[in-house]
């Protein structure tokens, strides 16, 4: 996106660290260098692309109940056996291949987070578009917990994206109010636009 990559170099630095190469050949997960599976089966090769504050992914697995228990356990043979197939794999739990490349499948967006296609607007999570994908994903988590477990778990994401939608929505008010009454400082010319193409707020 334009308003993206005209953004100061420092706001950048993880996107085009992944974007000015070209994606999704081998060697983006398998390494050159050590081409190997059981290397590209660690949570860390995902962590290369997937981390900075335009997408944490990969510090929000890292402190998560499941990235703790990788972390902990990502030495240990006996609990987590990189040189097995994923399809053959019993994890102690999960990595993000674990997950997203469930079975060995190589297309990683086949079973993609449920949020990057429905975005973060407050769309009904129960539209029959998305059925397909959410059950998938609830089948993805009950490989080692209860389907209910997990479909609880998605309710309160969705939840908490409403909350988030709302708290958003009151935020950008409280900035339209303050420019409408002439306390808002606009934003200087000669920075990057914001993610609307417009120079609004500071």
């Amino acid at each position: 996106c334009a308003w993206s990559i005209e953004r100061p170099p420092g706001d950048t630095a993880g996107c085009t660290f992944c974007h000015t190469s070209s994606e999704e050949r081998c060697s983006t997960c398998h390494q050159r260098h050590q081409f190997d599976p059981a290397v590209a089966r660690h949570s860390e090769q995902c962590k290369a692309c997937h981390w900075g504050k335009d997408h944490r992914d990969w510090e929000a697995y890292d402190i998560s109940i499941h990235g703790v228990v990788y972390q902990v356990n990502k030495w240990n043979p006996t609990e987590l056996d990189f040189s097995k197939k994923l399809s053959d794999a019993d994890y102690v739990g999960p990595t993000c291949q674990y997950c997203h490349m469930r079975g060995g499948h190589h297309n990683v967006q086949r079973l993609s987070t449920v949020y990057t296609s429905m975005g973060m607007s407050n769309a009904d999570r129960g539209a029959p578009l998305w059925k397909e994908k959410r059950d998938t994903w609830v089948s993805v988590c009950d490989d080692c917990h209860s389907p209910r477990f997990a479909r609880e778990n998605l309710q309160a994401m969705d939840e908490a994206c409403k909350d988030a939608g709302l708290k958003y929505t009151e935020t950008f008010k409280v900035a339209e109010n303050l420019m409408l009454d002439g306390m808002g400082e606009p934003m200087p010319k000669d920075l990057a636009a914001d993610w609307s193409g417009q120079h609004i707020w500071s």
